[in-house]
Protein backbone atom coordinates (compact mmCIF):
# COMPACT_ATOMS: atom_id res chain seq x y z
CA UNK A 1 0.00 0.00 0.00
CA UNK A 2 1.33 3.52 -1.01
CA UNK A 3 1.67 6.40 1.52
CA UNK A 4 -1.03 8.26 0.25
CA UNK A 5 -3.31 5.35 0.26
CA UNK A 6 -2.42 4.61 4.04
CA UNK A 7 -3.25 8.05 4.77
CA UNK A 8 -6.36 7.86 3.12
CA UNK A 9 -7.20 4.98 4.81
CA UNK A 10 -6.45 6.22 8.08
CA UNK A 11 -8.18 9.23 7.57
CA UNK A 12 -11.45 7.60 6.50
CA UNK A 13 -11.01 5.31 9.92
CA UNK A 14 -10.62 8.08 11.91
CA UNK A 15 -13.97 10.09 9.93
CA UNK A 16 -15.60 6.78 10.39
CA UNK A 17 -14.82 6.83 14.43
CA UNK A 18 -16.04 10.45 14.73
CA UNK A 19 -19.54 10.06 12.82
CA UNK A 20 -19.72 6.43 14.97
CA UNK A 21 -19.29 8.45 18.41
CA UNK A 22 -21.79 11.54 17.19
CA UNK A 23 -24.36 9.01 16.21
CA UNK A 24 -24.37 6.34 19.08
CA UNK A 25 -24.09 9.64 21.72
CA UNK A 26 -25.88 12.09 20.80
CA UNK A 27 -24.09 14.39 19.33
CA UNK A 28 -25.41 14.38 15.27
CA UNK A 29 -28.06 12.47 13.58
CA UNK A 30 -28.86 12.25 10.05
CA UNK A 31 -31.45 14.26 9.28
CA UNK A 32 -34.84 12.52 8.50
CA UNK A 33 -33.09 9.47 8.76
CA UNK A 34 -36.04 7.10 9.20
CA UNK A 35 -36.82 7.98 5.72
CA UNK A 36 -33.23 6.98 4.23
CA UNK A 37 -31.59 10.37 5.55
CA UNK A 38 -31.41 14.07 3.34
CA UNK A 39 -27.49 14.52 1.58
CA UNK A 40 -26.12 16.65 3.86
CA UNK A 41 -28.21 17.51 6.38
CA UNK A 42 -27.64 17.21 9.80
CA UNK A 43 -29.90 17.18 13.26
CA UNK A 44 -27.32 18.01 16.55
CA UNK A 45 -28.64 15.68 19.08
CA UNK A 46 -28.92 16.25 23.17
CA UNK A 47 -24.97 16.90 23.60
CA UNK A 48 -24.30 17.86 19.83
CA UNK A 49 -26.73 20.87 20.54
CA UNK A 50 -24.92 21.65 23.82
CA UNK A 51 -21.34 21.02 22.32
CA UNK A 52 -22.05 23.70 19.33
CA UNK A 53 -23.84 26.56 21.51
CA UNK A 54 -20.78 26.42 23.79
CA UNK A 55 -18.29 27.17 21.13
CA UNK A 56 -20.84 30.07 20.03
CA UNK A 57 -21.19 31.36 23.81
CA UNK A 58 -17.22 31.31 23.95
CA UNK A 59 -16.90 33.42 20.55
CA UNK A 60 -19.65 35.72 21.35
CA UNK A 61 -17.79 36.41 25.10
CA UNK A 62 -14.61 36.91 23.03
CA UNK A 63 -16.08 38.81 20.55
CA UNK A 64 -18.65 41.15 22.55
CA UNK A 65 -18.47 40.78 25.71
CA UNK A 66 -15.22 41.45 26.12
CA UNK A 67 -15.12 44.37 23.79
CA UNK A 68 -16.94 47.78 24.63
CA UNK A 69 -16.44 48.77 20.84
CA UNK A 70 -18.49 45.49 19.47
CA UNK A 71 -21.92 45.14 19.39
CA UNK A 72 -24.44 42.59 18.57
CA UNK A 73 -27.49 41.98 15.34
CA UNK A 74 -30.06 39.12 14.33
CA UNK A 75 -30.98 39.94 11.20
CA UNK A 76 -33.59 38.02 9.20
CA UNK A 77 -32.57 35.35 7.09
CA UNK A 78 -34.78 36.26 4.53
CA UNK A 79 -33.60 40.24 2.93
CA UNK A 80 -34.76 41.62 0.24
CA UNK A 81 -33.16 40.59 -3.22
CA UNK A 82 -32.07 43.70 -4.41
CA UNK A 83 -29.54 43.26 -1.17
CA UNK A 84 -28.26 40.20 -2.76
CA UNK A 85 -28.08 41.72 -6.29
CA UNK A 86 -26.36 44.62 -4.64
CA UNK A 87 -23.51 42.58 -2.96
CA UNK A 88 -22.98 40.68 -6.14
CA UNK A 89 -24.37 37.56 -4.89
CA UNK A 90 -27.26 36.81 -7.49
CA UNK A 91 -25.04 37.85 -10.86
CA UNK A 92 -21.83 35.57 -9.62
CA UNK A 93 -22.49 33.83 -6.82
CA UNK A 94 -22.05 30.02 -8.73
CA UNK A 95 -18.86 27.83 -8.81
CA UNK A 96 -17.66 25.82 -11.48
CA UNK A 97 -19.34 22.28 -11.80
CA UNK A 98 -17.46 19.36 -12.93
CA UNK A 99 -18.88 15.69 -13.04
CA UNK A 100 -16.43 12.56 -13.10
CA UNK A 101 -17.11 10.10 -15.77
CA UNK A 102 -15.68 7.33 -13.98
CA UNK A 103 -16.81 7.64 -10.42
CA UNK A 104 -19.60 10.29 -11.03
CA UNK A 105 -18.45 12.31 -8.04
CA UNK A 106 -19.50 15.96 -8.75
CA UNK A 107 -17.26 18.61 -7.27
CA UNK A 108 -16.22 22.05 -7.64
CA UNK A 109 -13.18 22.48 -10.66
CA UNK A 110 -11.79 25.29 -8.32
CA UNK A 111 -11.03 22.94 -5.57
CA UNK A 112 -10.01 19.87 -7.22
CA UNK A 113 -6.02 18.48 -7.49
CA UNK A 114 -3.93 20.08 -9.70
CA UNK A 115 -2.03 18.36 -12.25
CA UNK A 116 0.15 18.87 -14.92
CA UNK A 117 -1.54 18.13 -18.16
CA UNK A 118 -0.07 14.87 -19.88
CA UNK A 119 1.26 13.47 -16.86
CA UNK A 120 0.38 10.22 -15.64
CA UNK A 121 -2.74 9.77 -13.04
CA UNK A 122 -3.84 6.78 -11.10
CA UNK A 123 -7.46 5.84 -10.75
CA UNK A 124 -8.40 4.24 -7.71
CA UNK A 125 -12.10 2.52 -7.40
CA UNK A 126 -13.91 1.28 -3.86
CA UNK A 127 -13.10 -2.49 -5.51
CA UNK A 128 -12.16 -4.60 -7.85
CA UNK A 129 -15.14 -4.67 -9.48
CA UNK A 130 -16.20 -1.24 -10.16
CA UNK A 131 -12.34 -1.12 -11.39
CA UNK A 132 -13.28 -3.69 -13.81
CA UNK A 133 -16.16 -1.84 -14.71
CA UNK A 134 -14.75 1.40 -15.30
CA UNK A 135 -11.69 -0.10 -17.48
CA UNK A 136 -14.14 -1.75 -19.39
CA UNK A 137 -16.10 2.16 -19.92
CA UNK A 138 -12.74 3.72 -20.55
CA UNK A 139 -11.93 1.15 -23.64
CA UNK A 140 -15.41 1.55 -24.60
CA UNK A 141 -15.75 5.81 -24.99
CA UNK A 142 -11.89 6.85 -25.20
CA UNK A 143 -10.68 3.95 -27.19
CA UNK A 144 -7.94 3.63 -24.29
CA UNK A 145 -6.96 0.48 -22.89
CA UNK A 146 -5.48 0.74 -19.45
CA UNK A 147 -4.10 -1.32 -17.15
CA UNK A 148 -5.82 -2.62 -13.61
CA UNK A 149 -4.75 -3.89 -10.60
CA UNK A 150 -7.05 -4.56 -8.40
CA UNK A 151 -9.35 -1.86 -7.71
CA UNK A 152 -6.38 0.39 -9.47
CA UNK A 153 -6.07 1.71 -13.01
CA UNK A 154 -3.25 2.78 -14.45
CA UNK A 155 -2.00 4.18 -17.78
CA UNK A 156 -4.53 7.66 -17.65
CA UNK A 157 -3.05 11.14 -18.97
CA UNK A 158 -4.15 14.22 -16.95
CA UNK A 159 -6.36 16.25 -19.29
CA UNK A 160 -5.27 20.08 -20.57
CA UNK A 161 -7.80 21.65 -17.41
CA UNK A 162 -5.13 20.41 -15.19
CA UNK A 163 -6.95 18.98 -12.42
CA UNK A 164 -8.27 14.93 -11.89
CA UNK A 165 -11.20 13.73 -9.97
CA UNK A 166 -11.00 14.48 -6.05
CA UNK A 167 -12.42 11.25 -5.21
CA UNK A 168 -10.90 8.57 -7.86
CA UNK A 169 -8.18 10.31 -9.84
CA UNK A 170 -10.01 10.09 -13.00
CA UNK A 171 -9.00 12.72 -16.03
CA UNK A 172 -12.22 11.60 -17.63
CA UNK A 173 -14.36 14.43 -16.31
CA UNK A 174 -17.39 16.60 -18.14
CA UNK A 175 -17.21 20.10 -19.39
CA UNK A 176 -17.10 22.73 -16.56
CA UNK A 177 -21.01 24.22 -15.62
CA UNK A 178 -21.99 27.63 -13.20
CA UNK A 179 -23.61 26.30 -10.54
CA UNK A 180 -25.48 28.87 -8.65
CA UNK A 181 -25.57 28.32 -4.99
CA UNK A 182 -28.07 30.64 -3.55
CA UNK A 183 -31.71 28.55 -2.20
CA UNK A 184 -34.11 30.49 -3.95
CA UNK A 185 -37.87 30.68 -2.77
CA UNK A 186 -41.05 33.08 -3.14
CA UNK A 187 -42.54 35.33 -0.78
CA UNK A 188 -46.40 35.89 -1.32
CA UNK A 189 -49.54 33.81 -1.40
CA UNK A 190 -49.52 33.69 -5.48
CA UNK A 191 -47.80 30.67 -6.48
CA UNK A 192 -45.47 32.02 -9.14
CA UNK A 193 -46.36 28.82 -11.26
CA UNK A 194 -49.79 30.11 -11.94
CA UNK A 195 -48.04 33.34 -13.71
CA UNK A 196 -45.80 30.23 -16.00
CA UNK A 197 -49.16 28.32 -16.50
CA UNK A 198 -51.19 31.27 -17.80
CA UNK A 199 -48.23 32.03 -20.25
CA UNK A 200 -48.05 28.70 -21.62
CA UNK A 201 -52.17 28.64 -21.86
CA UNK A 202 -51.57 32.20 -24.14
CA UNK A 203 -48.58 31.05 -25.99
CA UNK A 204 -46.53 33.78 -24.84
CA UNK A 205 -43.52 30.83 -24.50
CA UNK A 206 -44.75 29.07 -27.85
CA UNK A 207 -41.93 30.36 -30.16
CA UNK A 208 -38.93 30.46 -27.22
CA UNK A 209 -36.12 28.25 -26.67
CA UNK A 210 -32.40 27.97 -24.68
CA UNK A 211 -31.58 31.18 -23.05
CA UNK A 212 -34.58 33.26 -24.67
CA UNK A 213 -36.95 31.20 -22.86
CA UNK A 214 -34.57 30.93 -19.55
CA UNK A 215 -34.69 34.76 -19.27
CA UNK A 216 -38.55 34.93 -19.81
CA UNK A 217 -39.08 32.42 -16.92
CA UNK A 218 -36.78 34.56 -14.95
CA UNK A 219 -39.02 37.58 -15.85
CA UNK A 220 -41.96 35.95 -14.81
CA UNK A 221 -40.67 34.13 -11.42
CA UNK A 222 -38.63 37.36 -10.98
CA UNK A 223 -41.37 39.54 -8.72
CA UNK A 224 -41.84 37.07 -5.71
CA UNK A 225 -37.96 35.65 -5.48
CA UNK A 226 -36.08 35.70 -2.38
CA UNK A 227 -33.78 34.05 -1.24
CA UNK A 228 -32.36 32.15 1.92
CA UNK A 229 -28.95 34.15 2.83
CA UNK A 230 -25.60 32.31 1.74
CA UNK A 231 -24.04 34.63 4.37
CA UNK A 232 -24.91 36.69 7.39
CA UNK A 233 -22.36 39.94 6.39
CA UNK A 234 -24.46 41.78 3.97
CA UNK A 235 -27.43 42.28 7.01
CA UNK A 236 -24.68 44.23 8.98
CA UNK A 237 -23.59 46.11 6.13
CA UNK A 238 -27.51 46.96 5.22
CA UNK A 239 -27.61 47.91 9.04
CA UNK A 240 -24.30 49.94 9.37
CA UNK A 241 -26.21 53.55 9.99
CA UNK A 242 -29.16 52.04 11.95
CA UNK A 243 -26.63 50.16 14.87
CA UNK A 244 -23.67 53.18 14.69
CA UNK A 245 -26.46 55.81 14.94
CA UNK A 246 -28.64 54.09 17.66
CA UNK A 247 -25.63 52.91 19.84
CA UNK A 248 -23.59 56.12 19.20
CA UNK A 249 -20.92 54.21 18.15
CA UNK A 250 -17.21 55.69 17.09
CA UNK A 251 -14.86 54.72 14.68
CA UNK A 252 -13.51 52.12 14.95
CA UNK A 253 -16.19 49.43 16.14
CA UNK A 254 -17.43 46.54 14.95
CA UNK A 255 -20.85 44.33 14.59
CA UNK A 256 -21.23 40.61 15.66
CA UNK A 257 -24.00 37.89 14.61
CA UNK A 258 -23.95 34.29 14.74
CA UNK A 259 -26.83 32.42 12.81
CA UNK A 260 -27.85 30.12 9.83
CA UNK A 261 -26.71 30.00 6.27
CA UNK A 262 -27.97 28.15 3.29
CA UNK A 263 -25.71 27.20 0.19
CA UNK A 264 -26.79 25.16 -2.60
CA UNK A 265 -23.58 23.47 -1.91
CA UNK A 266 -22.13 21.60 -5.27
CA UNK A 267 -19.83 18.99 -3.24
CA UNK A 268 -21.13 18.44 0.53
CA UNK A 269 -18.28 16.05 2.03
CA UNK A 270 -16.84 15.36 5.25
CA UNK A 271 -19.96 14.70 7.46
CA UNK A 272 -21.06 18.42 8.69
CA UNK A 273 -17.84 19.55 7.47
CA UNK A 274 -19.47 21.23 4.29
CA UNK A 275 -23.13 21.21 4.05
CA UNK A 276 -26.02 23.14 2.64
CA UNK A 277 -27.08 24.47 6.12
CA UNK A 278 -24.58 25.52 8.40
CA UNK A 279 -23.99 28.24 11.34
CA UNK A 280 -21.78 31.24 11.10
CA UNK A 281 -19.75 33.44 13.53
CA UNK A 282 -18.75 36.45 11.82
CA UNK A 283 -17.90 40.34 12.64
CA UNK A 284 -17.71 42.99 10.47
CA UNK A 285 -15.47 45.48 12.09
CA UNK A 286 -15.39 48.76 10.54
CA UNK A 287 -11.99 50.87 10.59
CA UNK A 288 -10.76 54.29 9.17
CA UNK A 289 -9.03 53.85 5.98
CA UNK A 290 -5.39 53.60 6.04
CA UNK A 291 -5.58 51.68 9.47
CA UNK A 292 -7.01 48.90 8.45
CA UNK A 293 -3.56 46.57 7.98
CA UNK A 294 -3.11 47.84 11.62
CA UNK A 295 -6.14 45.83 12.22
CA UNK A 296 -6.22 43.15 10.11
CA UNK A 297 -2.31 42.29 12.20
CA UNK A 298 -4.86 42.59 15.22
CA UNK A 299 -7.89 40.63 14.36
CA UNK A 300 -5.37 37.75 12.77
CA UNK A 301 -3.45 37.17 16.30
CA UNK A 302 -6.87 37.72 17.98
CA UNK A 303 -8.65 35.16 16.10
CA UNK A 304 -5.83 32.36 16.14
CA UNK A 305 -5.21 32.64 20.17
CA UNK A 306 -9.19 32.04 20.16
CA UNK A 307 -8.80 28.75 18.27
CA UNK A 308 -5.69 27.64 19.90
CA UNK A 309 -7.58 28.31 23.71
CA UNK A 310 -9.96 25.63 23.56
CA UNK A 311 -7.80 22.97 21.86
CA UNK A 312 -5.37 19.98 23.23
CA UNK A 313 -3.10 20.39 20.03
CA UNK A 314 -2.93 24.18 19.28
CA UNK A 315 -0.05 23.58 16.55
CA UNK A 316 -2.73 22.07 14.38
CA UNK A 317 -4.38 25.65 13.47
CA UNK A 318 -2.26 27.14 10.61
CA UNK A 319 -2.66 30.25 8.90
CA UNK A 320 -2.55 30.39 5.09
CA UNK A 321 -3.02 33.74 2.97
CA UNK A 322 -4.34 34.03 -0.35
CA UNK A 323 -2.53 34.17 -2.94
CA UNK A 324 -3.65 37.31 -5.61
CA UNK A 325 -5.72 34.92 -8.17
CA UNK A 326 -7.59 33.27 -4.76
CA UNK A 327 -8.93 36.80 -3.63
CA UNK A 328 -12.65 37.23 -3.65
CA UNK A 329 -13.67 40.71 -5.79
CA UNK A 330 -14.19 42.24 -2.89
CA UNK A 331 -10.83 41.55 -0.84
CA UNK A 332 -7.86 43.47 -0.23
CA UNK A 333 -6.13 40.54 1.38
CA UNK A 334 -7.22 37.40 3.12
CA UNK A 335 -5.83 34.74 5.87
CA UNK A 336 -7.68 31.32 6.61
CA UNK A 337 -7.20 29.84 9.48
CA UNK A 338 -6.92 26.10 8.89
CA UNK A 339 -7.40 23.01 10.91
CA UNK A 340 -5.54 19.92 9.90
CA UNK A 341 -8.60 17.66 9.66
CA UNK A 342 -8.50 13.83 9.38
CA UNK A 343 -8.15 14.64 5.43
CA UNK A 344 -5.65 17.14 5.85
CA UNK A 345 -5.76 21.13 6.18
CA UNK A 346 -9.01 22.53 5.58
CA UNK A 347 -10.36 26.22 6.73
CA UNK A 348 -12.33 27.21 9.89
CA UNK A 349 -12.15 30.70 9.32
CA UNK A 350 -11.57 33.59 6.69
CA UNK A 351 -9.86 36.83 7.94
CA UNK A 352 -10.64 39.22 4.88
CA UNK A 353 -9.61 43.06 4.51
CA UNK A 354 -12.91 43.65 2.52
CA UNK A 355 -12.14 47.43 2.05
CA UNK A 356 -15.27 49.84 1.21
CA UNK A 357 -16.71 47.74 -1.05
CA UNK A 358 -19.82 46.46 0.44
CA UNK A 359 -20.91 49.93 1.90
CA UNK A 360 -20.21 51.78 -1.50
CA UNK A 361 -22.34 48.80 -3.23
CA UNK A 362 -25.40 48.74 -0.77
CA UNK A 363 -25.00 53.00 -1.46
CA UNK A 364 -25.09 52.90 -4.89
CA UNK A 365 -27.73 50.02 -5.04
CA UNK A 366 -30.26 51.70 -2.16
CA UNK A 367 -29.38 55.76 -3.64
CA UNK A 368 -29.25 55.99 0.23
CA UNK A 369 -25.61 57.87 1.45
CA UNK A 370 -23.95 55.33 4.14
CA UNK A 371 -20.85 56.63 5.52
CA UNK A 372 -19.04 57.97 8.83
CA UNK A 373 -18.83 61.45 10.06
CA UNK A 374 -16.15 61.71 12.94
CA UNK A 375 -17.58 64.64 14.88
CA UNK A 376 -13.98 65.44 16.24
CA UNK A 377 -12.34 66.23 12.88
CA UNK A 378 -15.98 66.94 10.59
CA UNK A 379 -14.62 64.12 8.36
CA UNK A 380 -16.50 62.05 6.38
CA UNK A 381 -15.70 58.76 5.00
CA UNK A 382 -16.42 55.80 4.12
CA UNK A 383 -15.13 52.72 6.38
CA UNK A 384 -13.09 49.87 5.82
CA UNK A 385 -13.82 46.78 6.79
CA UNK A 386 -12.26 43.86 8.71
CA UNK A 387 -14.02 40.25 8.65
CA UNK A 388 -13.20 37.38 10.45
CA UNK A 389 -16.29 34.59 9.52
CA UNK A 390 -15.75 31.30 11.19
CA UNK A 391 -17.73 28.72 10.61
CA UNK A 392 -19.27 26.92 14.08
CA UNK A 393 -20.36 23.94 12.65
CA UNK A 394 -16.79 23.31 11.22
CA UNK A 395 -15.83 24.26 14.66
CA UNK A 396 -17.66 21.35 16.12
CA UNK A 397 -16.10 18.75 13.61
CA UNK A 398 -12.70 20.36 14.84
CA UNK A 399 -12.23 20.25 18.51
CA UNK A 400 -14.33 16.73 18.16
CA UNK A 401 -11.23 15.57 16.32
CA UNK A 402 -9.06 17.41 18.36
CA UNK A 403 -10.67 16.10 21.68
CA UNK A 404 -11.73 12.20 20.57
CA UNK A 405 -8.80 9.88 22.22
CA UNK A 406 -8.01 6.51 23.34
CA UNK A 407 -5.52 5.33 26.68
CA UNK A 408 -5.64 2.28 28.94
CA UNK A 409 -6.40 2.27 32.31
CA UNK A 410 -6.84 -0.12 34.68
CA UNK A 411 -9.66 -2.13 35.43
CA UNK A 412 -11.16 -3.83 38.62
CA UNK A 413 -8.41 -6.59 38.57
CA UNK A 414 -5.73 -4.30 37.66
CA UNK A 415 -5.97 -5.27 33.94
CA UNK A 416 -4.90 -2.67 31.25
CA UNK A 417 -8.59 -1.71 29.72
CA UNK A 418 -8.93 0.52 26.50
CA UNK A 419 -10.85 3.36 26.77
CA UNK A 420 -12.45 6.27 24.18
CA UNK A 421 -12.44 9.15 26.35
CA UNK A 422 -13.18 12.79 24.68
CA UNK A 423 -10.67 15.58 25.92
CA UNK A 424 -12.92 18.61 25.05
CA UNK A 425 -12.02 22.02 26.97
CA UNK A 426 -14.23 22.31 29.81
CA UNK A 427 -15.96 25.43 28.75
CA UNK A 428 -16.97 23.13 25.50
CA UNK A 429 -17.52 19.89 27.39
CA UNK A 430 -21.63 19.60 26.63
CA UNK A 431 -22.27 18.05 30.62
CA UNK A 432 -19.74 19.32 32.88
CA UNK A 433 -20.24 17.05 35.87
CA UNK A 434 -22.52 13.93 36.02
CA UNK A 435 -23.88 12.83 39.29
CA UNK A 436 -24.02 9.34 39.95
CA UNK A 437 -25.69 7.08 42.69
CA UNK A 438 -23.21 3.94 43.37
CA UNK A 439 -26.73 1.92 43.71
CA UNK A 440 -29.78 2.63 43.00
CA UNK A 441 -31.13 1.92 47.08
CA UNK A 442 -29.94 3.08 50.69
CA UNK A 443 -31.28 6.37 49.96
CA UNK A 444 -28.52 7.08 48.21
CA UNK A 445 -30.59 8.27 44.48
CA UNK A 446 -32.47 10.85 47.05
CA UNK A 447 -29.35 12.49 48.32
CA UNK A 448 -27.70 12.11 44.44
CA UNK A 449 -30.88 14.01 43.54
CA UNK A 450 -30.39 17.10 46.10
CA UNK A 451 -26.61 17.15 44.98
CA UNK A 452 -28.03 17.29 41.09
CA UNK A 453 -30.13 19.79 42.34
CA UNK A 454 -27.57 22.33 43.76
CA UNK A 455 -26.10 22.62 40.57
CA UNK A 456 -28.99 22.62 38.26
CA UNK A 457 -29.82 26.18 40.44
CA UNK A 458 -25.79 27.41 40.39
CA UNK A 459 -26.42 27.50 36.52
CA UNK A 460 -24.17 24.22 36.06
CA UNK A 461 -24.79 21.71 33.37
CA UNK A 462 -24.99 18.47 35.12
CA UNK A 463 -26.53 15.04 34.50
CA UNK A 464 -28.05 12.64 36.98
CA UNK A 465 -27.61 9.00 35.46
CA UNK A 466 -28.21 6.29 37.93
CA UNK A 467 -28.34 3.51 34.77
CA UNK A 468 -25.47 0.50 34.26
CA UNK A 469 -22.92 0.03 37.01
CA UNK A 470 -20.52 2.44 38.06
CA UNK A 471 -17.84 1.34 36.04
CA UNK A 472 -19.91 1.34 32.96
CA UNK A 473 -21.08 5.24 33.40
CA UNK A 474 -17.60 6.32 33.97
CA UNK A 475 -16.57 4.99 30.45
CA UNK A 476 -19.82 6.36 28.95
CA UNK A 477 -19.47 10.60 30.48
CA UNK A 478 -15.43 9.95 29.47
CA UNK A 479 -17.06 9.08 25.91
CA UNK A 480 -19.26 11.88 25.99
CA UNK A 481 -16.32 14.27 27.46
CA UNK A 482 -17.92 15.48 30.77
CA UNK A 483 -15.45 16.77 33.00
CA UNK A 484 -15.86 15.20 35.96
CA UNK A 485 -18.15 12.47 38.08
CA UNK A 486 -19.44 12.80 41.65
CA UNK A 487 -20.34 9.38 42.90
CA UNK A 488 -22.64 9.33 46.02
CA UNK A 489 -21.95 5.80 47.99
CA UNK A 490 -22.22 4.42 51.74
CA UNK A 491 -19.35 6.76 52.99
CA UNK A 492 -21.58 9.78 52.29
CA UNK A 493 -24.72 9.05 54.30
CA UNK A 494 -22.33 9.23 57.34
CA UNK A 495 -20.03 11.97 56.83
CA UNK A 496 -20.99 13.70 53.84
CA UNK A 497 -18.61 13.25 51.58
CA UNK A 498 -18.59 12.14 47.89
CA UNK A 499 -15.70 10.93 45.39
CA UNK A 500 -14.90 13.26 42.56
CA UNK A 501 -13.34 12.03 39.53
CA UNK A 502 -11.30 13.46 36.90
CA UNK A 503 -12.83 12.12 33.29
CA UNK A 504 -8.31 12.71 32.18
CA UNK A 505 -6.53 11.08 34.56
CA UNK A 506 -9.19 9.40 36.44
CA UNK A 507 -7.84 9.95 39.55
CA UNK A 508 -10.34 10.49 42.70
CA UNK A 509 -10.87 12.25 45.79
CA UNK A 510 -13.41 12.97 48.37
CA UNK A 511 -14.49 16.80 49.10
CA UNK A 512 -17.62 17.67 50.92
CA UNK A 513 -20.59 17.57 50.00
CA UNK A 514 -21.11 21.55 51.21
CA UNK A 515 -18.52 22.29 48.49
CA UNK A 516 -18.99 20.40 45.67
CA UNK A 517 -20.32 23.54 43.48
CA UNK A 518 -17.85 25.48 44.50
CA UNK A 519 -15.00 23.05 43.98
CA UNK A 520 -16.60 22.01 40.63
CA UNK A 521 -16.86 25.83 39.24
CA UNK A 522 -13.12 26.52 40.65
CA UNK A 523 -12.01 23.33 38.34
CA UNK A 524 -14.37 24.55 35.53
CA UNK A 525 -12.83 27.92 35.75
CA UNK A 526 -16.79 29.29 35.20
Amino acid sequence: MSEIQANGSAAENRMQEIVSLCKNRGFVFQSSEIYGGLRSSYDYGPLGIELKRNIMLEWWRNMVYSRENIVGLDASIIMHPKVWEASGHVASFSDPLVDCKICKERFRADKAPRATAGTDTTITLADKERAKFAQEQIEKDYQLKLERDGKIIRGAKVAACGYICPNCGSPFLSNERQFNLMFRSFLGSVDPLTEIAQAIEAGTLANLKGLELRTKLEELLKPPTVYLRPETAQAMFVQFLNVQRSMSLKVPFGIAQMGKSFRNEITVKSFIFRSCEFEQMEMEFFCKPGTDDQWMDYWKEQRMAWWREFARHPENFRFRQHEPKELAHYAKACFDVEYQFPWGWDELEGIANRTDYDLKKHATHSGKKIEYLDAETNEHYVPYVIEPAAGATRAVLAYLNDALDEDEIPDAEGHPQKRTVLRLHPKLAPLKVAILPLVRKDQLPEKAREIAKAFFQAGINARYDETHAIGKRYRRHDEIGTPYCLTIDGQTLTDNTITIRDRDTTKQERIPVAEAVTIVKERLKL
